[in-house]
């Protein structure tokens, strides 16, 4: 099968013919359709300093997928050949407490699909059956090789209460972007959108009903009153992984506000905890996905109106994944697509 591999200590990847993977009794054989690039995949390309800790070479990498299920193994009983699946791509243990309590997404012992596994980046891919999650008909492959992404943002945003909240969110990137799609859907008042990237503003404007802001040019807090609001945002989520980004939704959020963490800032960061305490801030930090209510909750949102489609805004055969990654690379795109089929 073709397989995108990293082959060695140094960025980019490599198009290879690999064995198609040997699947055991409680798993499946996925023949891929669609993958999405992801920022992860963007660290492992440029080969930085997490993902040369991180990622063993050989590997091949890749962990947003829609497909279809070709072969089973013989205890899989709950799924059938020929069904359309995405998939779960934590590969969860069984000995944690918090696995065997039912918090499968906080099990220390998880393992990534093409970050420490092999990946989706191929022809075909070996999945644990427990780990494949069926797609109803209305979610095509396109929106199927995106749900890992989703999922992230939807577990962000449904962190905390919406209804009726102002919602600041940090970070036009593509999660950004669909967790400000999925707060508008969940019911908030005023959903507004900060990066300094006009493109990425421009695109989360089209993807949902948002009001993006660009910091390096207007003042945040000058925004608030034309919105009708008094005090602050009630609930900020920090999707940028960047620093001022944060201390400028602290500085933004009402006396007890409530803020979601799942952007990474780049080493150690200063934080001001005075300003966390005395204004009585909650924070969370965000971890992948609940497995599998995040799933759940993202399908039924899904069927029930959310259109997030406008965020992939490029797609290019695998063939053409040193073009797709350089798009994603650009910082201008949404979502890139690659098509595994022909």
């Amino acid at each position: 099968m073709r397989a995108l591999v990293k082959t060695r200590d140094a960025p980019g990847l490599e198009m290879q013919d690999q064995p198609v993977p040997e699947i055991g009794p409680d798993d499946v054989l996925i023949r891929i359709a669609k993958t999405g690039i992801c920022g992860t995949d963007i660290h492992i390309w440029n080969w930085d300093d997490w993902a040369a800790k991180t990622v063993p070479v050989p590997l091949i990498t890749g962990h947003e997928f829609a497909g279809e299920i070709i072969e089973m193994g013989r205890n899989v009983t709950d799924l059938e050949i020929g069904q359309r699946v995405s998939g779960e791509g934590h590969l969860i243990g069984k000995t944690s407490r918090q696995s065997r309590s039912g918090k499968f997404h906080l099990d220390p012992a998880t393992r990534g699909i093409g970050v420490n596994e092999p990946g989706a980046f191929a022809e075909y891919l070996k999945l644990p059956a427990f780990n494949a999650v069926p797609l109803p008909d209305e979610i095509d492959d396109d929106i199927g090789a995106i749900l890992d992404p989703l999922g992230n943002a939807v577990h962000t945003a449904l962190s905390f209460d919406l209804i009726g909240e102002d919602v600041l969110v940090t970070g036009a990137g593509p999660i950004g972007i669909m967790a400000a799609a999925v707060v508008r859907h969940a019911g908030a008042r005023n959903v507004v959108i900060t990066d300094i990237n006009p493109d990425r503003l421009a695109l989360a404007e089209s993807v949902a009903d948002v009001v993006p802001v660009n910091v390096a040019h207007e003042d945040l807090k000058s925004l608030m009153p034309r919105l009708g609001m008094q005090e602050g945002f009630d609930v900020g989520l920090e999707m940028s992984g960047n620093q001022a980004a944060l201390d400028q939704m602290v500085d933004a959020l009402v006396m007890g506000g409530r803020i979601a963490l799942l952007g990474i800032p780049p080493g150690k960061s200063p934080v001001d905890w005075s300003q966390i305490v005395f204004k009585a801030i909650t924070l969370k930090g965000v971890y992948g996905r609940e497995i599998f209510e995040t799933w759940y909750k993202m399908i039924a949102m899904i069927q029930n109106g959310l259109d997030v489609r406008k965020v992939i805004t490029h797609r290019f055969p695998a063939t053409e994944y040193a073009t797709g990654f350089e798009t994603m690379r650009g910082g201008a795109s949404g979502k890139v697509i690659l098509d595994w089929r022909g």
